[in-house]
């Protein structure tokens, strides 16, 4: 079974807080239109029965079995949503998450990535839906130690769709700055 990513994947922390009044701290959550996180919190009966593991539960057999875009059943519809908050379109945000690489520079800086709510996203299939994930770009660039470290991000979030191979995002962040996450 997927993980569920909606959930508050980061503890609000007294540094959290602390941040520039400029920014307002979003949850991952805050991304998702209400409709589809209500669908999303309350899944069908037949996704309790499927097994962590098993065959059902494996990408493959999820796309023979149901074509989402396609399909009546707004649950499997709301995992692969690009459907947005018009309202958060222009916001200045800060909202925690993990990198997942994309471009690099000629010094390894990483100038292009997908901001995602939870570890392993987009490196294991099938990835969160595009509305849980944000497309940043910045020419300055991150240095990371490690895949694994949360980083709070801040900038202007703008509704607009990116894809590429790996996955497909339903925002895009103008990155003002960035820091790693502490609790």
């Amino acid at each position: 079974m997927m993980p569920m990513f909606i959930s508050q994947v980061f503890a609000q922390s007294d540094d959290a807080n602390k941040a520039e009044n400029r920014y307002q701290t979003i949850e991952w959550s805050d991304l998702i239109p209400q409709d589809e996180l209500d669908i999303l919190l309350n899944p069908p009966d037949y996704m309790a029965d499927i097994q962590d593991g098993s065959i059902e539960d494996q990408i493959d057999s999820q796309l023979r079995n149901t074509n989402a875009l396609d399909s009546e059943d707004r649950y499997q519809q709301a995992l692969v949503s690009t459907n947005i908050r018009p309202e958060m379109d222009g916001k200045a945000i800060r909202i925690p998450g993990f990198i997942v690489p994309l471009e690099f520079n000629s010094e390894q800086t990483i100038t292009e990535f997908f901001l995602v709510p939870y570890f392993g996203a987009c490196l294991h299939m099938p990835p969160p839906a595009p509305n849980q994930i944000i497309y940043v770009k910045h020419s300055g660039g991150i240095q990371l130690s490690a895949l694994y470290d949360p980083f709070w991000i801040t900038g202007v979030l703008r509704a607009s769709l990116v894809e590429n191979d790996l996955a497909a995002a339903a925002y895009v962040v103008e990155m003002a700055d960035y820091e790693p996450y502490t609790q």
